[in-house]
């Protein structure tokens, strides 16, 4: 059966785009900072419903824009689950004294001057052992970004490090998501794709390095010793520092390494550090609970209030204060609620076909290797930033530029390449995107505030523009242009004969 709906032109495909990009303006001018309680939200529902209104004008029935919200808001079911159990994890790890003792050995083992430098690498380290950004961040990432703070380093120019590594890792990991698909989308093999990522990943994470290196060095860090130790005895007074505490970010770590779920292993990350602070924080239980003659009333109280809801510590220094807080589940619902209102968005300019208009008419001008790669780069950024999701930003512009990058008789590791370079890494610099939205939640810092500091997700799409732009590293098939492997081995068998 034919279709019977007009096909949305270039212009039509641009309006909410337009609209969606004035209102996010707006929002950041008049709401500042606070543009994630829902000002944000609002603007991805009515730049939908615009894009929805003009998909009825073309004959596209309600049912086909519901089903495509329904499908986008289902992608991204997996990612909400992640995240409810990120704010459990957060909750109970540190009224078991998980985070506050990885911030207090780390205030007392790791150097001002180097702490930037430091946590790149350490978040790398965990990234590429777990292949999960989002589980770096969450774990080791709030204890970097406590210390960082306690140290007086602006708080996005830690979280920037703590992402630049955290999204190496990933990037890099053979057990990352995303590392396995873009490989997938673009008919090559995991490790051929891990290798040839290479070219472009290392000098990436080098040069960051050395900006973060540069920058311990030369901006203004808090070395008050007294501050520092004033910190180090309130965790300590607060909280039974025990090197045995360790056992539980170790365990995370372990069976995500084995291969179990993120869904799972963060369950049970979540339930290990609530046994370990009822084992080790009794203080802590009867002082959240309020309960002090009934140690079993006041365990089952604290253990699943830190899982839902808000849970504070009040100290005499309103930075400890600070650092020794949490939302539990009910911490991540603004973010949940951005995700879900993006996913309204991509879905209806998916069923739409406004997006695919928008890339296929970028494809026609594609003349050489770099205008190509750079298209990609472009495309995969543009997906992250309408349809609000990184797997999509891999998906769509793997199965669009396949055959293209065929006919440029490139080999496919050149286009996973280039899909990760750009849909991996640039997600978490957009404040709608799930991985942005996930990440300023979980540190309590806004994407625009680390953005700038993620120096390895900002240099990884130019890197890989770069040396595509200079045929540095670009692997070709041997057959000439023009020529298919079905027809170069006609052309050989004809040779023999």
């Amino acid at each position: 059966m034919k279709n019977k709906h007009k096909e949305p032109t270039l212009f039509q495909s641009f309006i909410p785009l337009i609209l969606l990009i004035v209102l996010l303006s707006f929002n950041v001018k008049f709401f500042g900072d606070d543009t994630l309680a829902g000002s944000n939200q609002m603007a991805l529902i009515l730049a939908a419903a615009l894009a929805a209104i003009i998909a009825n004008s073309l004959g596209i029935k309600w049912k086909k824009i519901r089903d495509g919200i329904v499908s986008s808001i289902g992608s991204a079911m997996p990612s909400i689950l992640i995240l409810f159990l990120i704010g459990s994890l957060a909750g109970t790890w540190m009224i078991s004294g998980v985070v506050p003792g990885l911030i207090y050995y780390g205030l007392k083992v790791l150097n001002p001057k180097i702490f930037l430098f430091a946590s790149v690498i350490i978040c790398a380290l965990v990234s590429l052992a777990t292949g999960s950004s989002w589980s770096t961040v969450a774990t080791i990432g709030i204890a970097l970004l406590g210390i960082g703070k306690a140290l007086g380093i602006n708080e996005g120019i830690v979280a920037g490090a703590i992402i630049s590594g955290a999204y190496f890792g990933d990037k890099m990991s053979p057990m990352s998501d995303t590392t396995n698909l873009a490989p997938a989308m673009a008919g090559t093999d995991l490790f051929t794709h891990i290798r040839y990522m290479v070219y472009t990943t290392l000098p990436s994470i080098i040069i960051t390095l050395i900006i973060f290196f540069v920058l311990g060095f030369t901006i203004d860090i808090d070395n008050n010793s007294s501050n520092v130790e004033e910190i180090i005895s309130l965790l300590k007074n607060s909280f039974q520092i025990n090197p045995l505490l360790f056992l539980v970010p170790i365990f995370l770590v372990y069976i995500i390494v084995k291969k179990v779920s993120p869904v799972p292993a963060l369950l049970a990350a979540t339930l290990l550090g609530g046994i370990f602070a009822i084992i080790f924080q009794p203080e802590i239980i009867k002082h959240v609970s309020g309960v002090s003659n009934n140690y079993l009333k006041a365990s089952y109280i604290t253990v699943l209030k830190s899982m839902f809801g808000p849970v504070s510590l009040d100290t005499n220094n309103t930075a400890v204060n600070e650092l020794l807080s949490t939302n539990g589940m009910a911490g991540m619902l603004n973010t949940i609620w951005l995700i879900i209102s993006a996913m309204v968005f991509g879905g209806v300019m998916e069923s739409a076909g406004m997006l695919v208009k928008i890339t296929q008419t970028v494809i026609k001008y594609v003349k050489s290797t770099g205008a190509l790669v750079s298209a990609t780069v472009g495309t995969c950024l543009f997906f992250n930033l309408t349809a609000s999701d990184q797997y999509i930003s891999i998906v769509v512009p793997g199965r669009m530029y396949a055959d293209a990058y065929k006919d440029e008789n490139l080999k496919p590791e050149v286009l996973s390449r280039a899909l990760e370079d750009s849909g991996t890494v640039t997600s978490v610099l957009i404040p709608w995107n799930t991985c942005g939205a996930t990440q300023a939640g979980v540190l309590g810092v806004s994407t625009f505030t680390y953005a700038p500091f993620a120096f390895f997700n900002i240099i990884s799409p130019f890197m890989s523009i770069f040396m595509a732009v200079f045929n540095i590293k670009i692997r070709r098939n041997t057959n000439s242009k023009g020529y298919n492997n079905n027809s170069q081995k006609n052309f050989n068998m004809s040779q023999k004969t």
